[in-house]
């Protein structure tokens, strides 16, 4: 392709895209990024979203919101078919929403374990299969996107569900990728780093642990929910076209170091 049409790569105006956990942080940022690249936005999450709903109004997109506990096996199929009623089409969806428990792995209760899967790996399966069902059902290409995490590449400590739901991620990435990618529907996941959250706030307080985890990340910084709007862009876009089953870091270089 020529220079001259580069940007138009990267726009997704015209399409629709569903991001869970869009309430606050990661999922925010990432749904105001594919808003500014044109898309409009179905925000899913059990907190209220006039915030996001607003900056994405701001940009000039339309928002709706869908409230639901995802940890509690809703209608997955439900959801999709009220996005793309409520925006008339789907084309990608982020699987953004998590959550995260913190024990000693000989501590750790079934309840934390159960609570964490059902948000982090049960439920981005589900959505995937409705919104692949939907897409195969109009002969329509879509995009995927899961939120992974370094604890996909990585053991960490004190947090056994979440470690093992991101690891799951990874794994579900690559396998519906082999079998979707040929139907015109592209699977990939993002691997945020050490990001300022809800989910990491114990770990910034903690001196001891925020100096550790700073010395170990080449950037030298955390990361800011809107450092991952980019790498959510690409995936969602025309420029990602030929990318299937990648779980991209975006981590201020803690892997490479």
């Amino acid at each position: 392709m020529s220079a001259g049409t580069a940007a138009a790569w990267f726009d997704l105006a015209g399409q629709v895209a569903l991001v869970t956990g869009a309430n606050t942080g990661l999922g925010q940022a990432v749904a105001l990024g594919l808003a500014a690249a044109g898309a409009d936005i179905v925000a899913v999450g059990r907190s209220d979203m006039t915030e996001t709903g607003a900056a994405i109004a701001a940009l000039g997109r339309r928002c709706h919101a869908i409230r639901a506990d995802l940890g509690a096996s809703p209608n997955f199929g439900e959801i999709v078919a009220e996005a793309a009623s409520a925006l008339g089409r789907l084309d990608i969806l982020v699987n953004n929403a998590g959550i995260i428990r913190r024990a000693d792995a000989v501590d750790f209760t079934e309840a934390d374990w159960d609570d964490v899967m059902d948000v982090n790996l049960k439920a981005a399966f589900f959505l995937s299969q409705a919104a692949a069902r939907h897409f195969l059902s109009l002969d329509q290409p879509g995009k995927i996107i899961n939120i992974a995490s370094m604890l996909s590449f990585q053991g960490g400590i004190r947090v056994a569900s979440y470690t093992a739901s991101k690891s799951g991620i990874a794994g579900l990435t690559r396998l519906l990728a082999n079998e979707w990618a040929g139907k015109g529907i592209n699977v990939n996941a993002i691997a945020p780093g050490y990001f300022a959250t809800n989910n990491t706030e114990a770990l910034r307080a903690d001196a001891n642990r925020n100096r550790d985890i700073l010395a170990r990340i080449p950037a030298g910084k955390w990361g800011q929910p809107a450092d991952l709007a980019g790498a959510a862009v690409f995936l969602a876009s025309a420029a990602a076209a030929y990318v299937h089953g990648i779980v991209l870091p975006v981590d201020g270089g803690w892997l490479a170091r």
